[in-house]
């Protein structure tokens, strides 16, 4: 096992990691911009070192200045949490030059994985069931136009090498496909410096559900009990649980062995996530993986009782998983909402500022805040709104809501406008409740009525000062 490993991430999953790693009796090195000199992560950690100024491509992005961290204070292993350099295989490449261990999959691994399409192509060689569309790239509007006459529309275009929303157009019929095709590619090469592009058929009324999977060196693999994270806003999650009250067991374990099918095609290695879009005949088709740690990796925790950071430790010093797929059993139901920094009655617009006062009302049975919040800590422009993740668990998904509902209620943030009684408002919503809701619902159904709710209560309370 490791003696000292870096934490290449910021936020509440740096101190998530730097705590499982302080458990294990392993030293945590935390590295840190100059915005972030007084963040916890930085005051959790054995060791801590400045990467640059406040912009990600200055400090968290710096490859040459995290792999100087890491071999200046010893470090034998790097663990990149999510986001910034976690799926990023150049910088698992120059891990594994200057010999330090990338907690994650292999560089090989990432780059097919990272390519949308390449990663389509490998799953349908492994037998994994996708989303009809292109085979290969579509390099042009006429190319495309054939494409969608072939599947149908609506369709959705999306960049080969896209992530974050970027790249992606929705197109529901032939006359607006080429002004799409042109805006989608351009953005695709200012974002990602790659054009290529591809379609594939928009599946509607459909849930997101994805499969947290683990692979050890061995060839051990297992999968964990579903997520389902359909409820989203401008294709970003909002609030995830686990496991999806829908899916039988038959289906679940028909969805796991697709899963495991997957990672044994590509000899992956560590922990990722498969994420699928699922009909209503409970038929699940491949979207993308996630080579990583996901942020939701919280609700699988708590309905399983496995540390999944602790087992990526496992696994990246080269031994063999603690567990087998006997051992991993969902108890109960757990449910996960995203706190952000911003003002949800503005627009979502972003909130910055010092945090004044912060009460996190932790307590009971089956609950759990990630943050690396405390009073007298700022927030800044520079980062993901992302603060805290409120996770509540119990015997059943309406235990977990009412445990979730009074977590809402009593956490008080102050400094900074949240998304907390936005997240109530979901929680007490009828459909929410029925675990029916799609992954159109929250923008289509839901936002139009809370925002039309909003302006009612503004117009009563303007006539009744």
């Amino acid at each position: 096992m490791f003696a000292k490993v870096l934490v290449a991430n910021r936020g509440e999953i740096a101190v998530r990691i730097i705590r499982s790693l302080r458990e294990q009796g392993i030293k945590a090195v935390a590295i840190y911009s100059t915005a972030d000199r007084d963040s916890l992560h930085v005051q959790l950690a054995d060791e801590a070192v400045c990467v640059g100024g406040p912009r990600p491509q200055d400090s968290y992005l710096n490859m040459k200045n995290i792999l100087a961290a890491a071999i200046g204070t010893g470090a034998q292993a790097i663990h990149p949490g999510f986001g910034f350099l976690s799926e990023n295989a150049t910088f698992t490449q120059m891990c594994d030059a200057v010999g330090i261990t990338f907690i994650g999959p292999k560089a090989a691994t990432i780059d097919l994985m990272g390519n949308k399409e390449h990663a389509r192509e490998q799953m349908q060689k492994a037998g994994v069931p996708v989303i009809p569309g292109s085979d290969g790239y579509v390099q042009d509007a006429q190319t495309a136009l054939a494409v969608a006459n072939k599947i149908g529309y609506p369709i959705l275009l999306k960049a080969a090498a896209g992530g974050g929303g970027k790249g992606i157009r929705k197109i529901e019929q032939a006359s607006d496909l080429e002004k799409a095709f042109s805006e989608a590619q351009a953005e695709a090469r200012v974002s990602f410096n790659d054009d290529r592009m591809y379609l594939e058929k928009i599946m509607e009324n459909v849930k997101h559900i994805e499969v947290q999977v683990f692979r050890d060196r061995f060839g051990n693999a297992v999968y964990f009990p579903e997520r389902d994270c359909s409820l989203q806003r401008s294709k970003q999650k909002v609030i995830e649980e686990s496991p999806c009250s829908l899916i039988s067991e038959d289906k679940r374990r028909e969805l796991g062995e697709i899963a495991v099918r997957a990672v044994n095609g590509i000899d992956y290695l560590n922990t990722g996530t498969l994420e699928f879009l699922m009909d209503q005949d409970q038929n699940f088709y491949f979207m993308e993986m996630n080579t990583r740690i996901q942020v939701e990796h919280t609700v699988t925790e708590m309905v399983t009782g496995i540390d999944l950071v602790k087992a990526q430790l496992v696994v990246a010093a080269g031994e063999a998983l603690p567990f087998a797929q006997a051992d991993i059993k969902a108890q109960g139901v757990a449910i996960e909402c995203r706190i952000n920094a911003e003002d949800p009655k503005r627009g979502f617009f972003p909130s910055t500022g010092k945090v004044t006062y912060l009460y996190l009302p932790v307590g009971n049975l089956g609950m759990r805040i990630d943050t690396a919040l405390y009073p007298g800590v700022t927030v800044s422009p520079y980062y993901d709104s992302m603060v805290a993740k409120v996770i509540a668990h119990g015997n059943d998904r309406q235990e977990a809501i009412s445990r979730l509902k009074r977590l809402l209620n009593e956490m008080v943030i102050t400094g900074i406008t949240t998304n907390q009684n936005f997240h109530l408002a979901i929680l007490n919503d009828p459909v929410f409740n029925e675990a029916t809701f799609t992954t159109n619902y929250l923008e289509q159904e839901f936002l139009p009525r809370w925002k039309g709710e909003l302006a009612s209560e503004t117009l009563q309370g303007e006539k009744h000062p």
